[in-house]
């Protein structure tokens, strides 16, 4: 990305509104480090590996130690 605008362009419509809060209240001399932050959640593919549903079929809660037959 080379400018504000891919930035901004790469974020999902709810981050982008976040983005410009920050971008609207950031220092100059803060800058580079707020954009570089931002660039690297932009990049960061969490959304497409949630998105790719990579849990599904699985069942979550059970124990192994849950199915221990009684003692009794």
């Amino acid at each position: 990305m080379r400018t504000i605008r891919d930035i901004r362009d790469s974020l999902p419509d709810d981050q982008r509104r976040h983005f410009d809060a920050e971008l609207a209240d950031t220092a100059i001399e803060a800058l580079p480090e707020m954009l570089h932050r931002w660039v690297a959640l932009s990049n960061d593919g969490f959304e497409e590996f949630l998105l790719s549903r990579p849990f599904e079929g699985m069942e979550f809660g059970a124990r192994s130690y849950d199915e221990q037959p009684d003692a009794e």
